[in-house]
């Protein structure tokens, strides 16, 4: 059998990018008490060195008039997810909610989600098109969880997407 191989282009790193203001929207994912806050039940050890840039990003974004989305994960009693992780983010808990430094405004949309896909079971997609947004800036954690699966989604979906390195924060450095 014939061996083929596909050469792969390198993908650049940037300082900086324009986008439209009117088509770019940001995703924040899930920057909750329990992943960011040391005393967060699974508490991501570098989360909280993304909050600064976030901050930075979300007042230029509304300088801008960007939309401004906030993935929430949420999850209940005896959700299947905590035999893999334990419990963390149960609905209505301290965990739960979206940590004070990036509190969301009233002109922000939360998109509450049950699985590590911001789009899976939730009217992200139908939002982004309510807008007209064709771009996405997406920050957050988990880094190669729920950041992963959303931006991947939204690629499928042809959306330009855009992962601020010192915005996304990983359970490890292995997995950024």
């Amino acid at each position: 059998m014939e061996r083929r191989f596909v050469e792969v282009p390198e993908i650049p790193v940037v300082d900086r990018i324009f986008l439209s203001a009117e088509e770019t929207g940001v995703i924040v994912v899930d920057m909750q008490n329990d992943f960011v806050k040391p005393e967060g039940k699974l508490y991501v050890p570098n989360a909280y060195k993304t909050v600064e840039p976030i901050k930075r990003l979300l007042e230029k974004a509304r300088e801008k008039k960007v939309k401004i989305f906030y993935t929430q994960d949420t999850h209940y009693a005896n959700d299947p997810e905590y035999q893999i992780w334990g419990e963390h983010v149960r609905y209505g808990t301290w965990g739960w909610q979206i940590i004070d430094e990036l509190k969301p405004r009233e002109e922000d949309i939360i998109i509450i989600k049950t699985r590590y896909d911001g789009f899976y079971g939730t009217p992200l997609e139908d939002l982004l098109k309510i807008y007209r947004i064709k771009s996405l800036i997406i920050v957050g954690t988990v880094a190669n969880i729920c950041v992963l699966h959303t931006a991947a989604s939204a690629a499928l979906r042809w959306y330009k997407i855009y992962v601020p390195i010192d915005g996304i924060s990983a359970l490890n450095d292995f997995d950024l």
